[in-house]
């Protein structure tokens, strides 16, 4: 049976962990018991979530149009989830809902010249609607559509993990989210299967 996506606020952070700023937009879903519970609750979960992406910060709230930034992120969050997962299986997939998020996607380059030798280049988006403020999201994502080695682009092998990630190791062997986390519950399941085995085998 699928589990259901719950709206129960949890406290909990979305963690940055997959090596891909799209694939860290999905993982703003995470299991908790039999459950997938959703982290962006409010604008709020999503601002906080642009902001600890390092992407630009909206300069005024949305209280003109309460939860439609909370709304268009999830929209983008499902639509990106199944365009990676059509890809990942070799599927034509249905680009339109990211498309429309891209055509909100006008920024501009601006050079900073703060010392006489250092000098960057910064990208500056527009900020007039919810859909500009994902935009650099979906940006993300049509990047990893179009360029990315799907056979790095995997599901954690957690039985009840739902994080993506870009495998960047040097043996292309990740199978966690994170061995801390995912990882060592592996190592302590197959390790107290190993004493039930002998335990077993010894009756």
């Amino acid at each position: 049976m699928k589990s259901s996506i719950s709206k129960q606020r949890t406290g909990s952070r979305p963690p940055f962990l997959a090596g891909d700023l799209a694939l860290d937009f999905l993982n703003t879903h995470m299991r908790a018991g039999e459950n997938v519970i959703d982290l962006l609750q409010t604008d709020e979960d999503v601002l906080a979530w642009i902001e600890r992406a390092g992407l630009p910060m909206p300069k005024v709230t949305l209280k003109r149009a309460p939860l439609s930034l909370l709304r268009d992120a999830r929209v983008l969050r499902e639509n990106i989830g199944l365009l990676v997962e059509k890809r990942k299986a070799g599927h034509l997939g249905d680009p339109s809902v990211l498309n429309r998020f891209l055509s909100h996607a006008q920024s501009h380059p601006h050079l900073l010249w703060k010392k006489p030798q250092f000098l960057t280049l910064k990208r500056v988006w527009e900020e007039d609607s919810p859909e500009s403020i994902l935009a650099p999201v979906a940006e993300a994502a049509a990047v990893l559509l179009t360029t990315a080695d799907f056979r790095l682009v995997k599901r954690c092998e957690g039985e009840r993990c739902v994080f993506w990630f870009f495998d960047k190791t040097k043996s292309r062997h990740r199978r966690w989210c994170s061995a801390r986390i995912c990882g060592n519950r592996h190592k302590v399941a197959a390790y107290r299967k190993r004493q039930r085995d002998q335990v077993s085998s010894k009756d």
